[in-house]
Parts: C-alpha cells; sequence; structure tokens
C-alpha cells in the first residue's frame, strides 16, 4: 500500500517538474509572439504620427511637439487634389499639374483606407492603459545648415504593459546594452532623419 502511494506521489511530481520546464521554455516564446502583436499596432500608429507630421511640415514650414496641434490641424487642414496629366511632348512622361479638382481633409487623406482608426486618440500608446507617446520638435543644426526635427516615441514599459516583468527588464537590459533606445521610435531629435527604429 505504502509502495503505491509513493508511485503516485512520484508521478504526481514528475508530472508537476514537466509542466514547470515546459512552461519555463514556453514563457519567452510566448513572450516574443505577444511583443510582436503589440509592436505592429504601436508601429502602425508611429507611421500615421510621421505622415501626419509630414503633411503638418509641408503646410507650416515646421514640425509640431503638441499632439493637440496635431490632432486639430488633422481635423481642420484640407490639402489639395490636383489633376495630374502627362506632357504629350515630354518622352520621359513627366506629369503636369494641370488644376486643381478640390480640396480633401488632411484626416480623410490619410486614413481612408483605415476606417477603424480614430485619430482623434493617436497621442494614446495601444496596450499602454492610457499612457501617451512622448512627442517632440524643434530645429537641430546639421553641417551649418537648420534642419526641422521631430520624434514620437514609446518604450518598452508602456506598450508591454501587464507581461512578464522580467523580460521586459532583461529586454530593457539588452537595449542600454547597445545604446539603443529601449522601445519604439520614428524620428530623431539628434538626426536630421525620420526613420524608425524597426526599419
Amino acid at each position: 500500500m505504502k509502495k503505491t502511494i509513493f508511485q503516485i506521489v512520484l508521478i504526481a511530481i514528475v508530472i508537476v517538474l514537466g509542466y514547470l520546464t515546459y512552461d519555463s521554455i514556453m514563457e519567452p516564446v510566448r513572450f516574443n509572439k505577444e511583443k510582436k502583436f503589440r509592436e505592429k499596432l504601436v508601429i502602425q500608429y508611429l507611421k500615421d504620427i510621421r505622415s501626419a507630421q509630414f503633411i503638418y511640415k509641408q503646410l507650416n514650414n515646421k514640425y509640431t511637439g503638441s499632439f493637440d496641434t496635431l490632432i486639430h490641424f488633422m481635423d481642420s487642414a484640407e490639402i489639395p487634389v490636383v489633376k495630374m496629366i502627362p506632357d504629350p511632348h515630354d518622352t520621359t512622361f513627366t506629369l503636369t499639374i494641370n488644376d486643381t479638382v478640390g480640396y480633401v481633409k488632411v484626416a480623410d487623406s490619410l486614413f481612408h483606407n483605415q476606417p477603424r482608426v480614430d485619430y482623434h486618440h493617436i497621442n494614446l500608446i495601444p496596450f499602454s492603459n492610457g499612457k501617451s507617446f512622448s512627442l517632440k520638435a524643434g530645429v537641430i543644426k546639421k553641417g551649418g545648415v537648420s534642419v526641422n526635427v521631430f520624434e514620437a516615441k514609446a518604450p518598452f514599459t508602456t506598450y508591454l504593459y501587464g507581461m512578464d516583468q522580467q523580460s521586459i527588464i532583461n529586454l530593457i537590459a539588452s537595449r542600454k546594452e547597445i545604446k539603443k533606445y529601449p522601445g519604439l521610435k520614428v524620428g530623431s531629435m539628434e538626426d536630421a532623419s525620420t526613420d524608425g527604429n524597426w526599419e
């Protein structure tokens, strides 16, 4: 009888240890899968912010460091819709502007393919429990020339909110070790770049 109880206990221990081993192996896999899922959406937000900044700069000759200003701009500003026709005498098929045929709101131009996007909340980092992207804009000197720049970023701690804390700590440490921003960002306040750090 004792032998049977001992065998049952031993089997239970083996099952528990097996589960714990499996779980420890799968934890990083689950973490990375969820991280990639979240980053895909955060990156789309950063791309949308960049696109809005590009149009804002075209009309204002500078970027903005204010989401209130950027959102109001998308709500109210309009860009011309122009009719382009090829020059029949130009063998390089150069297009020339023929006429402005109307105007479209900036928001409609940017998000007509994303009907479910509420750009009024473009400042909020997905999965962050209400945290906002950091947004800065200014002018820097590069090669003696003044250059307009902007930067929008979201640290790991915001969009990985609620995920395994130790994995997040390890991720931050690995980025800092190679002197990289611990999160996702687009643009730069130090270089004349509008690239995202995922590109």
